[in-house]
């Protein structure tokens, strides 16, 4: 299902306020929801920010911990945030968002086990990439789990997120987890078997687009063009290209058909291509990706507990938190 975000703002108010716990949409205009974020990086300011810009949270009644006061301080300063060091400050929340590193979830885990009377949020939200709702469920017991798989793009407000169910979710909560990630994009509830997928396609895949745009740049370079406008050239073709597949509802290989003449300049281009195995390339790219992120959940399971919560207290560093 996909899912955009173009409903009223009363509307929008009263699917937060519900999820939160609240029961009418003048309590959001009070500022009566709270949202935890766990791992302040670019990402989860991405996700946070536009709700704020719109009037949807309070910005005073976000509860963000990052690992550092240095961190919290810049924060605090440049966007003015409720940002501590504490962890179970977020947890105080009823929503919470979770954006660190997957190799540091046990150790946030272990971390609220061993506080005395941890506070549990009824909403969970995951980030983490390669992270399931079986072993989010497992370390996170008394919560409603959320698996959300956002791309880079969404720092634009033209990402993608695929998002799929933990049990027992009500409408308006799901409701809430759509409008948070409808704010940057577009949002697609999907199977959670096909998240690994997704993540290799459209989070790890800016990443091989930008290799492309890259080499693109040299090979305009190399034709003789200046720096500057090799690179300009490059991302307005990319973009140019997209825009006219999605909004033509092409076939990539119609489009590349339209471009081709006999005996031109672009197959003799597309003839080195396909000679150094371009798209061979790229599929096993979205493949191995794919792989990477069912073996990241058991990597960090195979770390001692100890260990994890050692690197969770002493290395977490979400002002530079990445996906893929």
């Amino acid at each position: 299902m996909i899912w955009s975000d173009d409903r009223s703002p009363d509307t929008a108010e009263a699917a937060i306020c519900a999820a939160a716990g609240g029961t009418t949409a003048s309590e959001i205009t009070a500022g009566e929801t709270t949202l935890g974020v766990i791992g302040l990086g670019r990402m989860a300011q991405a996700l946070v920010l536009p709700l704020i810009e719109a009037g949807l949270l309070d910005r005073q009644r976000l509860r963000a911990v990052v690992a550092s006061e240095a961190s919290a301080e810049r924060l605090r300063h440049s966007h003015q945030l409720v940002v501590s060091t504490d962890p179970l400050q977020a947890w105080q929340a009823p929503v919470v968002l979770l954006a660190v590193k997957p190799q540091q979830l046990e150790g946030v885990a272990a971390a609220l086990a061993a506080a005395e009377a941890p506070p549990r949020p009824r909403l969970l939200i995951s980030v983490l990439a390669g992270v399931t709702l079986a072993r989010l469920q497992r370390l996170f017991p008394s919560c409603l789990i959320v698996r959300a798989v956002p791309n880079t793009p969404c720092l634009v407000r033209a990402g993608l997120t695929g998002l799929a169910w933990g049990e027992g979710l009500s409408a308006a909560q799901k409701e809430w987890v759509q409008q948070l990630f409808a704010r940057v994009g577009e949002v697609l509830e999907l199977p959670e078997p096909q998240l690994d997928g997704f993540l290799a396609l459209t989070s790890s895949g800016p990443a091989f687009v930008a290799l492309v745009a890259e080499a693109m740049a040299d090979g305009a370079v190399a034709a003789g063009l200046p720096r500057s406008l090799a690179q300009h050239l490059a991302h307005r073709t990319l973009a140019g290209t997209a825009a006219l597949l999605h909004e033509r509802e092409l076939h990539p290989g119609q489009l590349k058909d339209m471009v081709t003449s006999p005996a031109g300049t672009t197959i003799a281009g597309l003839r080195h291509l396909e000679r150094a195995g371009l798209r061979s390339a790229l599929i096993e790219a979205v493949l191995a990706a794919a792989d990477r992120s069912r073996e990241l959940a058991g990597e960090a399971a195979e770390q001692p507990v100890s260990a994890r919560v050692d690197h969770f207290l002493t290395s977490q560093q979400p002002s530079v938190q990445r996906l893929g």
